[in-house]
């Protein structure tokens, strides 16, 4: 007991006593510090090849990454464990604000904790130059390039013209708004139940008939339509209102 050995200087004691536990503490304090930082280091290390397979790659050059890795709660008390791995959690990616996840796969007790991760990814981008109304066709004067943080939204970012060029905005859209793939549309060009022309042919042949179009048509997408014999074909709906076949 302490008392046993203090009893001719018990203040003396108490202060010798003390400081022993102090340092117990810190050393306690400082081992923990030293795990979070190997644990953040782990984390570190998976993300960097991680992001790069990650990053899109229509882009007109690389992209220029910034990586902002958060830190664990100090007051986490993990059980020893001789190997762990980063993952990321289900229906998460590497893009904007996200999580990176540590978890023990060798040890007494599993556990699994989680690192705030922010990336940010620059690189060009279609911008607009002037405020666009809902339902107006987008074209190359509506937009000049300039560089914009693509993991800013969710959306993919629509790098070539060709992309967004021709397309409907699905909503009213700002100056200095990079497009992005849920802010265009393709134009329709007919409603179900309208007369439709069908086009067709190969080796020099071109056939056509008029048919009802038996779903909406979208430029650039298939759509079915139904012939005057009863014959349902399917073909791709272009500009001019009709529908070509493949022969």
């Amino acid at each position: 007991m302490p008392n046993a050995f203090c009893t001719p200087h018990r203040a003396v004691c108490a202060v010798r006593w003390s400081g022993l536990l102090l340092a117990f503490l810190l050393l306690g304090r400082m081992a923990h510090a030293g795990e979070v930082e190997v644990l953040e280091q782990t984390a570190r290390e998976w993300i960097e090849p991680a992001l790069a397979a990650s990053l899109p790659a229509d882009g007109s050059a690389p992209l220029r990454t910034e990586v902002d890795i958060g830190s664990l709660d100090s007051r986490l008390r993990l059980a020893p464990c001789d190997k762990v791995e980063a993952f990321m959690p289900p229906g998460s990616r590497l893009w904007g604000r996200s999580r990176v996840g540590l978890r023990c796969v060798e040890g007494a007790r599993r556990w699994s904790v989680y690192l705030p991760v922010t990336v940010k990814a620059f690189g060009p981008a279609w911008v607009l130059k002037r405020a666009v109304g809902a339902g107006a066709t987008l074209t190359q004067e509506d937009a000049e390039l300039a560089e914009v943080d693509w993991a800013a939204h969710r959306a993919g970012v629509l790098a070539a013209p060709e992309r967004w060029v021709g397309l409907e905005t699905a909503f009213p859209l700002t100056p200095g708004q990079p497009l992005r793939e849920h802010m265009v549309r393709p134009m329709k060009a007919f409603e179900a139940g309208a007369q439709v022309r069908v086009m067709g042919g190969s080796g020099g042949i071109r056939i056509s008939a008029t048919g009802q179009a038996m779903t909406t048509g979208l430029v650039g997408q298939n759509a079915r339509v139904r012939l005057p014999g009863g014959k349902v074909v399917n073909g791709l709906v272009q500009a001019d209102q009709t529908v070509e076949l493949a022969l």
